[in-house]
């Protein structure tokens, strides 16, 4: 009987451990359910939740379009998905990589909305010592991560971003700290640039090249003059040949030092020299000559009344200390000097003659000067014109030394004034 007894004891215990228990659930339990995302297959949740897999979700529904109101949804999508925000850190990183693709990155907006994507008063240290070994520092990086990105593209958090981060990693975190630094530094360098870029550069050709000569020249006299504008002219033959656009700049200095210069002693054409504004590279070209030569240097006195803001010659007698030398070493590096400047989409040296044709009506002495042309081989691919020759003078220098490599300097170099001469006739 003892040992019948002890088997019914250990087939009921076996019995109780097959009968799965029912837990208690709080209605709260019933509330914090995943809501399903609209653009979210089944599939798509048995993936490993990675970087790859939010970069997905993006380009799932930039399918249509690239908008700011399409970057929200998909942040939403996110915060409803699951209410314990798991991944938020790889999708907060997936994000800010496909802003600049939706052109969202300069908005401030957009950045607070991230920051919301963090779970609140979880990531807030509770004593000293959870403080002092930084406390969950996978979010604090990814926090700073967010401020940098708004540090490199200019944008100055406000009092949203202070409580959405204090709300997150408390008052003595790193993104706080982080944020503390761009309010010290940003007003300080806000209008520190005398010539400042403007966010949207414009879109015409013709006023992005006057704008760009204007930043070059750095002279008030200085007038830009448009010699050609864009248009599509119809040859004999019924073709159609797209002309550039051409668009120079001179001042009333520059064409004094042109009207002294030495007939005998040729101009040069040079270029393309690349300029950057912001993202968007332009080209230019400019019209200079060779230094002369020191017995046909002539010292010219200075005009005290030339500028008034700072004078361009000093005369003090001051003693010698004893720390002072009496011999400067000083470079003195004379690159001769720019007569004018251009700007074209087409860089051929056909419509660089173009320019000079027109340099040539304000400035008669071009009509006496021979002209040569020192064009580099530019990034962008040039367009031919058709109505250059293989043997004429429209190839540049450089070409023409590989070409003939057994001709002396000195018959090449009367070769190209006379060539030159007849190019402007």
């Amino acid at each position: 009987s003892i040992c019948r007894t002890r088997m019914l004891y250990r087939l009921s215990n076996m019995e109780a451990c097959t009968v799965l228990r029912h837990f208690h659930c709080s209605p709260a339990f019933a509330k914090s359910r995943p809501v399903p995302a609209e653009f979210v297959d089944d599939k798509d949740k048995k993936r490993d939740r990675s970087l790859t897999t939010h970069e997905d979700l993006f380009e799932q529904v930039a399918k249509e379009a690239k908008t700011k109101a399409m970057f929200n949804m998909v942040v939403d999508v996110f915060i409803k998905r699951d209410i314990r925000r798991r991944g938020h850190v790889e999708f907060i990183y997936a994000a800010l990589k496909k802003m600049p693709e939706f052109g969202v990155e300069r908005d401030l907006n957009i950045y607070n909305k991230l920051l919301d994507v963090f779970p609140k008063e979880v990531f807030v240290p509770r004593n000293f010592i959870q403080r002092m070994f930084n406390h969950y520092p996978r979010q604090q990086e990814c926090g700073v991560q967010v401020l940098e990105q708004m540090e490199n593209y200019g944008i100055m958090p406000n009092i949203e971003t202070k409580v959405l981060l204090v709300q997150i990693f408390g008052e003595k975190s790193h993104p706080i700290r982080k944020y503390q630094r761009i309010m010290y530094w940003f007003p300080k360098f806000k209008h520190l640039n005398p010539y400042p870029v403007p966010q949207q550069l414009p879109k015409d050709p013709v006023d992005l090249a006057r704008f760009s000569l204007t930043r070059i020249a750095n002279d008030l006299d200085a007038k830009v003059t448009v010699y050609q504008l864009p248009h599509v002219d119809i040859t004999a033959n019924g073709e159609e040949i797209t002309l550039p656009h051409i668009v120079g700049i001179q001042s009333p200095s520059q064409m004094e030092l042109l009207a002294k210069h030495n007939p005998r002693r040729p101009v040069f054409v040079e270029g393309p020299f690349p300029l950057w504004l912001r993202k968007t590279c332009v080209y230019y070209y400019i019209l200079r000559a060779e230094p002369a030569p020191p017995n046909e240097k002539v010292e010219e006195p200075f005009d005290p009344e030339r500028c008034l803001y700072y004078p361009l010659q000093l005369d003090l007698d001051l003693d010698l200390d004893l720390g002072d030398e009496e011999n400067f070493d000083v470079e003195d590096l004379d690159e001769g000097p720019v007569f004018a400047m251009c700007m074209t989409s087409q860089g051929d040296q056909a419509t660089l003659n173009h320019w000079i044709s027109g340099l040539q009506q304000s400035n008669p002495i071009l009509g006496q000067v021979p002209t040569l042309f020192r064009l580099d081989t530019p990034v962008r691919e040039l367009q031919a014109s058709d109505d250059m020759e293989p043997g004429c003078a429209c190839r540049n220098e450089n070409q023409r030394e590989e070409s003939q490599p057994e001709e002396q300097p000195e018959n090449r170099m009367e070769e190209e004034l006379t060539r030159g001469q007849s190019m402007k006739q």
